[in-house]
């Protein structure tokens, strides 16, 4: 089961397929993430929370 590297957070495949690039199996941050976030093709840190 696909999990996010930076929380731990459960995600699906579908979600690894559309965001983790290529030949990864665990996207580096995920939605549930709050002190990263996807940069393009890049992870950086929140600005702000986002919960």
């Amino acid at each position: 089961m696909p999990e996010c590297q930076n929380c731990g957070g459960f995600v699906t495949d579908a979600y690894v397929r559309v965001f983790a690039p290529n030949g990864m199996e665990n996207p580096r941050v995920c939605p549930d993430c709050e002190d990263r976030v996807r940069d393009g093709a890049d992870v950086r840190e929140a600005r702000s929370k986002r919960h």
